[in-house]
């Protein structure tokens, strides 16, 4: 498919516009009662939602001097990719191991996920050398964290799945609720070696205290913003392995692409 254009986020006059708040506070927000639902839209909306979250008081997240932090996450499975077959066939007790790096301040992590049947993720998390970002399974502390906090062990894994992506980070003023904003989402497979990518698509997920309102959720409604429930890795897996089972999230691709009103796969 044909690259499409971005909007250069960091550069534009809103979101330098938008009040800064510092990881330490980050960090100080708990959500005791959260909910994340998650939504999909693209980078021209997107501006005017930025827009409304300014005149609101929200406040965005700065990190090494910037506005737009640059991610990559590795996700890893086994061979016959086991979690990615647990979400596609509806299971609610899953998993999800992957490597992150911060990519402005080099921070990389081994993180574990886990989804319970009531629909709670938590994520436990260890720091881990740089390097171990593309394989961290031969790394003894790498490989006991993960034995310890989930149902894999280090040998029955491979790297499957990276995806590199833009995050813009909001926080409301009463700072009970937070939002992640991707852009720019890029997929490479390790195993197939097929990369992909979601042109201007933009997820969001809003993080919110599930006692307290949501102004974001009245700007995104204002803006014909919808709920869907997506994975990165899912869809990353669904439009580089054309070998595997994926029609439940081949039905979110079209979706995806009727948002954005253009083709992104021809899977």
């Amino acid at each position: 498919m044909p690259a499409r254009p971005h909007i250069d986020f960091e550069a534009l006059d809103v979101v330098k516009s938008i009040g800064p708040i510092t990881l330490g506070e980050m960090d100080s927000i708990k959500l005791l009662n959260r909910i994340d639902t998650k939504y999909l839209t693209n980078e021209k909306v997107l501006v005017q939602v930025l827009e409304d979250a300014l005149k609101h008081g929200y406040r965005i997240l700065v990190a090494e001097g910037l506005r737009v932090s640059p991610y990559n996450s590795l996700y890893y499975d086994t061979p016959a990719l086991k979690m990615f077959m647990d979400h596609h066939n509806r299971h609610l007790v899953r998993q999800k191991v992957r490597t992150r790096v911060y990519v402005s301040s080099g921070e990389t992590f081994l993180e574990i996920k886990r989804k319970n049947n009531h629909g709670r993720t938590k994520k436990k998390r260890i720091v881990i050398a740089p390097e171990l970002f593309q394989d961290f399974r031969a790394d003894e502390t790498a490989a006991l964290y993960l034995a310890g906090h989930s149902w894999f062990t280090a040998g029955e894994l491979l790297p499957q799945m990276e995806t590199i992506f833009n995050r813009i980070t909001l926080v409301n003023s009463a700072k009970t609720e937070r939002l992640t904003i991707d852009s720019r989402l890029r997929f490479v497979n390790h195993t197939s070696g097929i990369d992909a990518d979601l042109g201007d698509a933009v997820i969001i997920e809003l993080k919110q205290d599930g006692r307290a309102p949501s102004e974001m959720k009245k700007i995104l409604l204002d803006h014909r913003i919808k709920p869907i429930r997506v994975s990165k890795y899912c869809i990353g897996t669904t439009l580089t392995r054309p070998d595997v089972k994926s029609g439940r999230f081949k039905v979110k691709v079209r979706r995806i692409e009727k948002t954005l009103g253009y083709k992104i796969s021809d899977i």
